[in-house]
């Protein structure tokens, strides 16, 4: 058993003073949460400031990070950021793979995030020859995630043209498997081999996956009860194409080839008309707004509050990466909202913080609850209450301090499956983050 004392913790909705999480010494669960213990017991951690459930960004491309800054740079729009992104990704091999998702799974780590869903398309070397081991991209991610120590849902992406009715191009040759029923086979050799991994599925998008190999990819999510990730609706210009192609929106047509439901996550879903709305919602669908994402790449604001109330439950993403802090992205929620509407309070900071943390990993399928209960994942972060963004909070107003004044420089502790990862602000496994990320971005340079 290892034990921590948090000065305050978020308990049930509730900030609490001098809480006790004792974490199994295996399985990675909580076995014990006592509240109102008013001094750290003998031997257990000290945990000073606010502690919340891990946070879980449900959507990332880790290989993005390489292009924080470099795509700051004059105008442009989604599909120019689109070719920029393409020479990063040429540049990968299994090693740099793992070297740059390494230091970007530890910054996450920094950032209070326990659980990442990565969104992984980078399959096959240039020009779409095959590895030696079929799947050495995503064994170079889960051992990334494994050697900074958060977990990982592989969300192993069928990406198989570069349009309606278009082949691969040039730089999505690497990312096809030719068809959906080659994606299948490759992807079911796949294994987590480990218990904090797993493997899901993902369509890249309506216009990735041709419309009659859209069931093959569901139907195999289905047959594994795994979560099943959708870009939707990024651009106005994948609707209009869709509707060119087919006559219905992408949402129409995901929902009549069987891709939508209740453990499908559709990322993004910016552009939706009120019937799309209705179908993600009545099929339980759930929607992972990435906003920082979302405004870079001026795509617009997504209707997250339309989104819920049809009935759909909501993640955050942090996708690519123009900033790593679920933080921004949760009072982002709320603040785009502000602006849409003009009116404030749509979201409560404890309705946030379910969606930064417990919502993210239901939609990266972990069962047992992202709650600091007993049976809840032993994962958690320490935000600091005594920084110059965080001094002078009433303690019990800790979450409402956390959602939006907080950022990821003020997580101090992070703790996955009850080991202390971040400890003081500083990383336990990989030492000098930001080195890391400096040379592994360097060596995509050359």
């Amino acid at each position: 058993m290892t034990t921590y004392w948090a000065e305050q913790a978020w308990v049930g909705g509730v900030v609490e003073p001098g809480v006790v999480l004792e974490a199994a010494a295996s399985g990675g669960l909580l076995a014990a949460v006592r509240t109102a213990v008013p001094a750290p017991p003998p031997g257990a951690t000290v945990l000073r400031g606010l502690t919340l459930p891990g946070l879980a960004n449900a959507h990332s491309h880790a290989f993005h990070r390489a292009l924080r800054g470099t795509v700051q740079v004059g105008s442009g729009t989604f599909w120019t950021w689109r070719e920029v992104m393409y020479g990063v990704a040429d540049r990968l091999t299994p090693g740099t793979y793992y070297d740059l998702a390494r230091a970007v799974y530890a910054e996450m780590a920094l950032a209070g995030i326990t659980c990442v869903g990565e969104f992984h398309y980078v399959h096959h070397a240039p020009g779409g020859a095959r590895y030696d081991e079929p799947n050495a991209m995503g064994h170079a991610l889960i051992a990334a995630a494994a050697a900074a120590g958060i977990r990982l849902t592989l969300l192993d992406t069928a990406y198989l043209a570069a349009g309606f009715g278009q082949p691969p191009g040039r730089h999505q040759l690497r990312f096809s498997d030719g068809d959906a029923d080659a994606w299948a086979e490759r992807a079911a050799a796949l294994e987590p081999g480990d218990a904090t991994v797993r493997v899901g599925a993902a369509v890249h998008s309506v216009r990735a996956v041709p419309a009659g190999q859209l069931a093959t990819v569901a139907g195999w999510a289905a047959e594994r009860r795994v979560p099943l990730h959708v870009h939707l609706s990024e651009q106005p210009a994948e609707n209009e194409a869709c509707v060119a192609a087919h006559g219905v929106t992408p949402a129409r047509l995901l929902a009549d080839y069987g891709v939508l439901g209740l453990r499908t996550t559709a990322v993004h879903a910016t552009h939706l008309t009120a019937d799309d709305l209705a179908l993600l919602g009545r099929s339980s669908t759930g929607v992972c707004m990435c906003p920082t994402t979302e405004r870079d790449l001026a795509d617009g604001i997504g209707p997250a509050a339309a989104v819920e109330r049809a009935g759909s439950p909501l993640s955050l993403g942090s996708d690519s990466h123009a900033v790593i802090d679920l933080f921004e992205e949760a009072r982002a929620l709320e603040l785009n909202e502000r602006l849409r509407t003009r009116r404030r309070g749509h979201w409560t900071a404890h309705q946030l913080l379910r969606t930064a943390t417990e919502g993210g990993y239901e939609a990266l399928g972990w069962d047992a609850p992202a709650r600091l209960e007993p049976g809840g994942l032993a994962d958690f972060t320490t935000v600091a209450l005594d920084s110059v963004r965080t001094a002078g909070a009433v303690p019990r107003l800790g979450a409402e301090t956390a959602v939006f004044a907080a950022t990821a420089a003020d997580v101090r502790h992070t703790v996955v499956g009850g080991r202390h990862v971040v400890r003081d602000g500083v990383h336990a496994l990989v030492e000098d983050v930001p080195g890391a990320l400096t040379a592994a971005i360097a060596a995509l340079r050359v």
